[in-house]
């Protein structure tokens, strides 16, 4: 490989949530990687420190091209630079598109299992998550869409956040499934946000689909949020965009962020991106490699060693989800005995709303080493925690 993804320097004692925030000393758990990114991001920020003046930014063209350039290359979505907005991160479109799409009382459909992040942009501004779980069949995660629909109709539900690709669940979800949701949207006057910060990161060979590459008719009542910061680690530069082919809905977002004092870039947010989407893709391809190397291995040491647990395939994100209700209904009980007893620091279901209870989240996105002490420690936690 071109690139080191075996020896990453210690995060530890550098200020660092995943590492520093925890007593266990094998955190696998918040979604971001323990690998640096890419060479060529870190010499372009590089270049922008050693200019030395760090004042006010815009947000160039060579930000709308690097995106249009990426999305058109890798996954055959082309998007109009026009309606391509700036904002500081994923999670501010979320919260900002809430305020702005929907009213205090309303309706906002998730889709649980899902990011746990999505709760607080609802609850927060004072709305109501509604939930439609997803159903499981077999080890895979499908969407309700009869319970979607009666969720869209009523009356005082306006928006739906959707996880495209899912998060806790790796799935990508196929064309067919976007397009039904999208129907059922138009049917009953929804709007959909589509979350799509892990789409880059899939298993090589299987692409996720767009929400709005999917059917043209998606582009009326969908937008989505993307972002380089999951594929090539850059969770800490704050840099994402908002894709609003819908006038009315991007002019009332893009007021929202504005007022929420969240879309204006720092020094580094339009150079990351930039660097990462133009001069990061050998990286990111070896990554990914990597990544999914990972989750096969893992899947299968599950399979083969802890027959208590029963991890689900994926093919895209860096994160494992692991149904661990035959050790212990109540996950938190058990993930409290793995950090204090073994180190091992994961996140719990619980988080992720309906469905997740009796189940942990996995973080893969470290040297295979890390990893297989990790699965080591695991084996030999269960089999105290069962004494």
């Amino acid at each position: 490989m071109k690139y080191d993804f075996v020896n990453p320097p210690s995060r530890k004692g550098s200020d660092c949530y995943k590492y520093d925030y925890v007593k266990g000393d094998l955190p696998m758990w918040v979604a971001d990687m323990d690998f640096q990114t890419a060479p060529e991001i870190r010499e372009a920020l590089i270049k922008r420190v050693e200019h030395g003046i760090f004042g006010y930014s815009i947000v160039p063209e060579a930000w709308n091209a690097a995106y249009v350039s990426f999305y058109k290359d890798l996954f055959n979505w082309e998007i109009n630079p026009k309606d391509l907005v700036f904002a500081l991160g994923v999670v501010p479109i979320l919260s900002s598109s809430v305020r702005a799409l929907t009213k205090a009382g309303d309706n906002v459909v998730i889709m649980p299992p899902v990011y746990n992040i999505f709760y607080n942009s609802i609850i927060n501004n004072k709305r109501n998550p509604l939930e439609v779980p997803l159903v499981e069949k077999e080890g895979r995660y499908y969407l309700d869409f009869g319970a979607i629909e009666s969720a869209f109709s009523r009356p005082e539900t306006s928006l739906c956040i959707f996880c495209n690709p899912g998060n806790p669940s790796a799935r990508i979800w196929s064309k067919e499934e976007i397009n039904v949701l999208a129907s059922l949207a138009r049917k009953h006057n929804v709007i959909v946000l589509s979350d799509e910060i892990h789409g880059p990161i899939t298993r090589p060979g299987t692409p996720y689909v767009p929400f709005l590459n999917a059917k043209e008719d998606n582009k009326d009542v969908a937008f989505a949020a993307i972002s380089p910061t999951k594929a090539f680690n850059l969770a800490g530069i704050h840099t994402a965009a908002m894709v609003c082919p819908n006038k009315e809905i991007r002019e009332k977002v893009e007021r929202q962020l504005n007022t929420d004092e969240v879309a204006e870039p720092n020094a580094f947010s339009c150079v990351a991106a930039i660097s990462a989407f133009n001069e990061g893709r050998e990286w990111l391809k070896q990554c990914n490699e990597l990544l999914f190397s990972n989750r096969d291995y893992a899947f299968k040491f599950i399979k083969e060693n802890l027959p208590s647990l029963r991890a689900y395939e994926g093919d895209a994100t860096y994160l494992l989800w692991v149904d661990c209700s035959n050790v212990d209904k109540e996950e938190k009980r058990l993930l409290t005995y793995l950090e204090e007893k073994c180190g091992l620091v994961f996140n719990g279901g619980s988080h992720y709303g309906k469905g997740g209870e009796g189940h942990f989240r996995i973080n893969l996105a470290c040297p295979r080493a890390k990893l297989e002490e990790g699965l080591k420690r695991l084996k030999q936690g269960l089999e105290d925690y069962a004494l």
